[in-house]
């Protein structure tokens, strides 16, 4: 099983991937999701919408008027005269005056826009625009060098068209404004001739105009679920950033508190210490009957109960104080050599006894020869304590511990405590690894401890660069690796010269 972290203090066993524990901001963001979504009609929407119609109005000014200067030219040429030019010069004012309101609402801020009164006024421009193009269809021209003429005219009026549904597409009704009476002047122009060619081409004329309306239509919808979309965006961005913030915030405050709480009892290590070393003393005095002899029994076993449950608080106090004093970053290594192999003999010698107490054999099995190690020796000591007794602790009569010392892959150093006991499930690992943190076995078990001792190893080995891992299965036992790195092993420098070898390479 791959090794497994804590990053969380809480001693509940609870699956912190769940999406419930964020519902809060899941629904401030559901529910602006459905807000956004039945907007579609209101007057931010209708705003933009004439913004980007400014905006294209602006760029057909570019490509229009090419339309507009080529047909009258051609006009000039076929024999048109001064018609073409006047009309030219009519239809090209009226495109700048829809350019001019085009420019002065996308100066315009958005919130002080009228969207009814731009909305008329760029229908109003349009329609000018189509009594241009209505002058186009009426005018005739017997004399000219061009054959078909009316299907000619058709043809720029229907160019004319496709580039007006495109550009005009934000604005609803503007190309019916712009090209319904030019349509239906041509039709009536072209109707007195009562020729097939020309009858046909004022059909495709009415027929583009249905076929370009349906499609400047959905383009506006087109422009309209985009603006919604970008608007949904938006307000998603922005609830998350909220979300993040506040989450931010409250994490700082969190740390903030929890490095106030370290700092505060990593400093009352004299202030807690004092006092229970004073109770330890005087009941230890009393139990031993140093003093004098006391008549009653019971007030004897009183002593002794006050002395255990003083070293019991003790100990409970140096865990609380030494954990946070590796919280704070205000514990202090004494690193010097230490052989890894001695502590870890030591350690299992001084667990001995607890151990044949509940029947449980300790099996040890140590590398041959270990370099030194660069380390803590009080901490390298109380990491292989603290394994040992929750290995002691969870293992029943009759089990075993395995003990293992040796090399890592890496060419580090490792101790292993490896138990038979009953196991920690997989989804209660992390629970355990917390500070205070304990299992259902251990919850349940008569032995309960404080659930620091784990906590205390991974930061003891932490502050050494190392690593710990916890491996187990349930029913099949438990096994505890503290990783020692590469960089705290010292490699054995080769012996000195003795004097006769050094009077001898002095004289060659």
């Amino acid at each position: 099983m791959p090794l497994l972290r804590s990053n969380t203090a809480d001693k509940f066993i609870v699956d912190r991937r769940k999406p419930h524990r964020n519902s809060d901001v899941a629904r401030a963001v559901r529910k602006t999701r459905d807000r956004l979504s039945q907007q579609a009609g209101s007057l931010d929407f209708d705003r933009e919408l004439l913004k980007l119609h400014a905006r294209a109005m602006i760029v057909s000014a570019v490509a229009i008027p090419p339309l507009v200067l080529s047909v009258a030219g051609i006009g000039w040429l076929a024999g048109l005269e001064s018609r073409i030019i006047i009309w030219a010069l009519a239809t090209l004012l009226c495109y700048a005056i829809v350019a001019f309101m085009a420019r002065r609402v996308e100066r315009t801020e958005a919130a002080e826009l009228d969207p009814v009164l731009a909305r008329r006024d760029f229908l109003i421009g349009h329609f000018l625009c189509g009594l241009g193009w209505a002058w186009f269809a009426w005018i005739g021209c017997a004399t000219c060098q061009i054959d078909q003429f009316h299907v000619a005219k058709a043809m720029v009026l229907l160019i004319a068209m496709a580039t007006t549904a495109i550009l005009a597409s934000s604005l609803g009704g503007a190309l019916f404004a712009t090209f319904a009476i030019p349509v239906a002047v041509y039709v009536y122009a072209v109707i007195r001739l009562w020729m097939p060619i020309e009858a046909t081409m004022a059909a495709l004329l009415i027929a583009a105009l249905v076929f370009f309306g349906y499609f400047a239509r959905h383009l506006n919808r087109a422009s309209l679920m985009l603006l919604s979309f970008r608007s949904e965006k938006d307000a998603l961005i922005a609830e998350v950033e909220t979300a993040k913030s506040m989450s931010d915030e409250a994490r700082r405050r969190a740390e903030d508190a929890n490095l106030a709480k370290s700092r505060f009892l990593a400093s009352m290590s004299h202030e807690l210490r004092t006092p229970l070393n004073a109770i330890l003393g005087f009941s230890e005095v009393m139990a031993n009957e140093v003093l004098g002899p006391m008549n009653n029994p019971t007030y004897r076993d009183y002593a002794h109960d006050v002395h255990e449950s003083g070293q019991h608080l003790l100990d409970l106090i140096n865990e609380i104080l030494d954990l946070s004093r590796i919280e704070a970053g205000r514990y202090q290594l004494n690193e010097e050599p230490v052989v890894l192999l001695t502590i870890v003999e030591d350690c299992c010698h001084m667990m001995e006894l607890r151990a044949r107490n509940k029947d449980i054999r300790i099996v040890q099995e140590f590398e041959e020869t270990l370099p030194r190690l660069f380390a803590d020796e009080r901490a390298v000591r109380q990491i292989t304590l603290n394994l040992l007794s929750n290995a002691i602790k969870f293992t029943p009569s009759g089990g075993e511990v395995r003990v293992r010392v040796g090399w890592t892959a890496g060419g580090g150093q490792y101790v292993s405590v490896k138990d038979n006991g009953p196991g920690i499930p997989e989804e209660e690992i992390p629970v355990v690894l917390s500070a205070f943190g304990q299992g259902s076995i251990a919850i349940k078990s008569a032995e309960q401890g404080t659930g620091l001792g784990l906590p205390i190893v991974q930061g003891l080995l932490a502050m050494h660069g190392g690593e710990f891992e916890l491996h187990s299965k349930l029913r099949e036992g438990t096994e505890a690796i503290a990783i020692f790195p590469l960089s705290r092993v010292m490699e054995e420098l080769p012996a000195l010269p003795t004097t006769a070898v050094a009077a001898a390479r002095a004289r060659r």
